[in-house]
């Protein structure tokens, strides 16, 4: 390991529970005939998602038909919609608003080559498109109070060599946690570096109502810790983690979601402390996008990252490119414990002592790793 003494050793292993036996659900086979007498061939993907075949999201689909797939991406985490060609930038936008707050919630830099506003181009040569986005694990729009709700993902050049993304289940995570453990996430909140916005690490999902992990490696700059007061039911004590219990949580979240990964993943960062138990299901996939492939994540399902060699060159890799459009959420992602929605985190540390850091990547983890978003 890239070691360099004794404060990025690797960190308090979590000792991952196999009492998980829900894992990633089946696909639902009422909604998989459902969908089939309406012309739709769902298929599973293992270990998470679906590909669906035989609807062109060029011709608006009924509302029963993008409820039932709606409800497939909040238990599956996200849907290929497969042989799509290529979609024009105002193609990829309506498809969008098929989905969640039905409008679009664009936040992002507009390349030069993008075909609108809505479209963040991305790609592995910067005269094509945006360059090294999100190497670390997390869910997009961390900075809004309305993290947006769905997000579409569409190939535009495939790249020859591979440069994929990579998906893991946060309900199937937060399944593995042992009890300690969950009790304890359940009573953090995470501070946007740039926005202040306050997010739960622990939520209800609000479509499939699963209990799932969140939280942004690239972009946290506190997490606050709600505790009871003895004799006062109605009174909350707060403290912010310390630089070691920081350093140790996201760690112990990157594990989380790497384990999830197949034994044979080359994706997996430290192995030694990314195993799942024994007859826990992968949870985590390394997605290779195909020609004509639309990708849609429930974006509050699924934390992603990208394949490290989706950031290789275009020279080494092929060309890559890839439209990305962010949906807005279908409501606010507020903290619990009637905290505040928002904090100024570039004024002083409101608690006197903790980590509280503004600014760019907020909390730095890992001192060996690439951090951009």
């Amino acid at each position: 390991s890239m070691s360099t003494g004794p404060s990025s050793a690797p960190v308090g292993g979590l000792s991952f529970s196999d009492s998980c036996t829900v894992g990633v659900p089946a696909l639902s086979a009422d909604r998989v005939a459902f969908l089939a007498s309406k012309g739709v061939e769902v298929t599973p993907l293992e270990p998470l998602g679906a590909a669906v075949r035989g609807l062109d999201l060029r011709k608006q689909p009924r509302e029963d038909v993008l409820d039932t797939l709606q409800r497939e991406m909040a238990e599956r985490g996200f849907v290929v919609f497969k042989d799509q060609g290529v979609l024009s930038g105002e193609e990829q936008v309506r498809a969008s608003e098929y989905w969640g707050g039905r409008e679009m919630h664009s936040t992002h830099g507009v390349h030069p080559r993008a075909p609108n506003r809505h479209i963040f181009r991305l790609s592995n040569d910067p005269d094509v498109g945006i360059l090294g986005v999100g190497p670390q694990w997390h869910n997009d729009g961390s900075f809004e109070r309305g993290v947006f709700s769905h997000v579409g993902y569409h190939i535009i050049n495939v790249p020859e060599n591979g440069g994929g993304t990579l998906y893991a289940h946060q309900g199937a995570a937060f399944d593995m946690l042992p009890d300690d453990v969950a009790e304890r996430w359940k009573r953090y909140v995470s501070v946007n570096s740039n926005s202040g916005v306050l997010h739960p690490m622990v939520h209800a999902h609000p479509i499939s109502g699963r209990l799932s992990v969140y939280l942004h490696l690239g972009m946290t700059g506190a997490v606050i810790e709600v505790n009871d007061v003895p004799d006062k039911p109605d009174e909350k004590s707060l403290r912010l983690l310390e630089d070691e219990e920081m350093r140790q949580l996201f760690n112990q979240y990157n594990d989380l979601l790497n384990a999830g990964l197949s034994d044979d993943s080359p994706y997996r960062t430290a192995p030694e402390r990314q195993q799942r138990p024994e007859g826990v299901k992968p949870f985590t996939t390394a997605y290779q996008y195909e020609k004509g492939d639309v990708v849609f994540i429930d974006n509050l399902a699924v934390a992603h990252r990208a394949a490290p060699e989706a950031h290789e060159s275009h020279l080494k890799q092929g060309l890559r490119v890839l439209h990305r459009t962010t949906i807005k959420a279908m409501k606010n992602f507020d903290p619990p414990y009637g905290l505040p929605p928002m904090v100024n985190v570039h004024g002083p540390n409101p608690l006197g002592q903790g980590v509280w850091r503004g600014g760019g990547v907020g909390y730095r983890w890992d001192d060996g790793i690439r951090m951009q978003n």
